[in-house]
């Protein structure tokens, strides 16, 4: 697991360092608090082992310092039935909007 340490926060924006390897763009970092966990999205290479990320949620009492985990992987979000639905039936929509097409109910 590849961690680094919180460099500097700026609002939404951190810097970690990593030691080792760079996350690649798009990768989801973890910051764990005593308020829970913080997740990050990297969004570019600064040089000097140090990515920028910007937090998904706010960064009120992180401090220089902290662990920061690279997961490996971009933000997953889980989708339900429900919420897939949902997006489907947005998407039929749209789709039959711009084609001018009806839909019958049998």
């Amino acid at each position: 697991m590849n961690k680094g340490k919180l460099v500097q926060v700026i609002g939404p924006v951190i810097d970690v360092r990593f030691e080792n390897e760079l996350p690649d763009i798009y990768n989801a970092l973890e910051i764990h608090t005593k308020s829970g966990k913080l997740v990050a999205e990297v969004h570019s290479h600064n040089g000097n082992n140090v990515v920028r990320a910007v937090a998904m949620s706010g960064t009120d009492g992180l401090r220089r310092g902290l662990e920061v985990i690279d997961t490996g992987k971009p933000i997953q979000v889980p989708v339900g039935r429900d919420t897939w639905e949902e997006y489907s039936m947005f998407w039929e929509k749209q789709l039959m909007m711009e084609n001018h097409l009806t839909m019958k109910v049998f």
